[in-house]
């Protein structure tokens, strides 16, 4: 210990009369300087522990005492119990131990007491320290295993420099479940080194850092390959087990709330029910090729066969985000982590910023190999693509009405006709942009600026045609050739140029009903808003028309 026993007493002295009085304490000092570690950078952690009925706070209050940094914190004897007990209750699934609760119990059984030594010897005997050392042991070794199975994995799927980065957090924690079983079980790893001079084994100490210098250079695959396996049989000799170098045990499986639907070409996946990602061209194909339950090897073989260049990259962004999970078999699902690290789990990239987002036939993406994710929710994505066909429907009916309005002299009626045009093409323009719910029709073209700047000469067109009067066939005439050159217009900027023309044929109409049908599937999954309440019906007879014989 790097401080004296009294020069320990004079600065708990000191802190003490900084705290309110009236209650006295059992005092025990805990952290790196109780381990005999600390450097005198390092602050003075002081446990004050009594007999309350109420809990104290966790949170530790910071004292300046004398140049030193001191912590305080205050604990109930019932308080610690609990914790002690947690931890031999969680001890059969050390992957469910958390890392604080570990912690907080591992400074207590190795702090060093200063006050009625009685009480704080009575809660460390909760937990007999040769046990906790077996449970810690166990936790590290958990922990390895997930790395350097994740490792093994990203190899598998040509990510060597990633994979390296988890070989080498396997070998971290493979020699602290090593030096655990031994009495070395202060979690943080900053201190290995003096933990290893301390354990008394030079030889496993050396091999450790040799293995720790070994450094493949980025790119390296071969490399990483062979630093994997050195670690996996160093391992083996510090007595880890359930890591043998058979990537056949990784198998790819599904994961609960992930939903898979595809318009056109595009595969969308949904996490949770809330989030969409959008599939480009390559990672779709990955994507459908997946059979799960297989082994990682064979799942990549399968991908391979589709004619991707570079399956290996799109699969180990499905298993970044959660989308599909690697299970060791007979091991449980592969969940690496690390230690004084951001908790594991899905990862959830920022959102697209593809402008408009959707199409008809499916989201915007970033490129072939792209896995983009939505910056809408998901049910609101799906009425927003809802609303986006049906608009393109209505324009699709209006089109066909102000022609016939034309063809019979009906001017005024030829005017109402092409300003619905002109408010549905703008709904479908603000929908594929994400906007929903809409604003009212005659908000649309004052709205224009929720929108990116490249829609202003969309709504100064849409502007100049709801302004239009017809009162002759020549007006009728320019109007409906301005009006088709908008929609066009409008069309091509949110991906619907090769929308049906709906009401010109039995096949057209049965070509735009499978468009809404697609959509309408997913928006039903999500109870998302529909379009109009008729679309139930087109639901329920999957696709076709309700009165069609079959």
């Amino acid at each position: 210990m790097i401080l004296t026993e009294d020069r320990l007493q004079d600065l708990l002295d000191k802190s003490l009369a900084e705290l309110p009085h009236g209650t006295e304490w059992a005092v025990t000092l805990e952290g790196s300087i109780a381990e005999g570690f600390g450097n005198p950078s390092s602050d003075i952690d002081f446990l004050l522990v009594a007999r309350h009925e109420d809990d104290l706070p966790v949170m530790p209050s910071l004292l300046f005492v004398d140049g030193r940094r001191v912590e305080i914190r205050t604990q109930s004897v019932r308080q610690l119990a609990d914790r002690l007990r947690a931890v031999e209750e969680g001890a059969a699934r050390p992957g469910r131990l958390s890392e604080d609760l570990l912690n907080r119990c591992q400074r207590l059984l190795h702090s060093h007491p200063l006050r009625g030594h009685a009480l704080i010897e009575e809660v460390k005997a909760l937990l007999p320290v040769e046990r906790f050392r077996r449970i810690t042991a166990d936790w590290w070794a958990h922990r390895a295993r997930q790395s350097l199975r994740h490792a093994m994995a990203l190899l598998c799927l040509g990510e060597s420099d990633e994979a390296v980065d988890w070989t080498r957090a396997g070998l971290v924690q493979t020699v602290k479940s090593w030096a655990a079983g031994l009495g070395e079980t202060y979690l943080e790893p900053k201190w290995l080194s003096l933990q290893l001079d301390r354990a008394g084994r030079a030889d496993v100490r050396d091999r450790y850092w040799q293995l720790t210098a070994a450094d493949p250079a980025p790119g390296d695959a071969e490399a990483a390959h062979a630093h994997l396996t050195a670690c996996l049989a160093f391992a083996e000799e510090v007595g880890l087990t359930g890591v043998p170098r058979r990537a056949e045990r990784l198998t790819v499986e599904r994961v609960a709330g992930v939903t898979t639907w595809q318009t056109g070409d595009r595969v969308h996946v949904i996490r949770g029910r809330r989030e969409v990602f959008a599939l480009g061209e390559d990672a779709g194909a990955v994507w459908r090729s997946l059979v799960l339950g297989r082994p990682l090897p064979r799942v990549l073989a399968a991908a391979a066969a589709t004619g991707v260049a570079d399956p290996g990259p799109p699969l180990a962004t499905f298993l970044r985000y959660g989308l599909v999970r690697l299970v060791w078999k007979g091991g449980g699902t592969v969940t690496p982590s690390l230690p004084l690290a951001a908790p594991p789990g899905p990862v959830t990239p920022p959102p697209s910023t593809a402008q408009p987002l959707l199409s008809v036939r499916g989201a915007a993406v970033g490129g072939p190999g792209a896995v983009d994710l939505m910056p809408l929710p998901a049910d609101r994505f799906a009425a927003a693509a809802m609303a986006l066909v049906w608009s393109n429907v209505v324009v699709e009916n209006a089109v066909e009405d102000l022609t016939g309005a034309l063809r019979r002299g009906q001017w005024r009626v030829a005017e109402l006709t092409a300003r619905r045009a002109v408010h549905a093409a703008l709904r479908g323009l603000f929908s594929a942009h994400g906007v929903h719910p809409l604003p009212p029709d005659p908000d649309l073209v004052r709205r224009l600026d929720l929108l990116p700047p490249a829609t202003g000469p969309i709504g100064a067109r849409a502007g100049e045609l709801l302004r239009r009067t017809v009162d002759s066939t020549q007006h009728g005439d320019t109007l409906l050739a301005d009006l088709r050159a908008y929609i066009g217009q409008v069309r091509d900027t949110v991906g619907a140029g090769s929308f049906p023309l709906s009401f010109d044929s039995a096949d057209t109409w049965r070509a735009t009903l499978q468009v809404g049908h697609d959509w309408l599937r997913i928006g039903a999954h999500l109870d998302a808003q529909l379009p109009i309440e008729e679309a139930r019906d087109l639901l329920a007879g999957n696709g076709a028309q309700p009165h069609q014989a079959t």
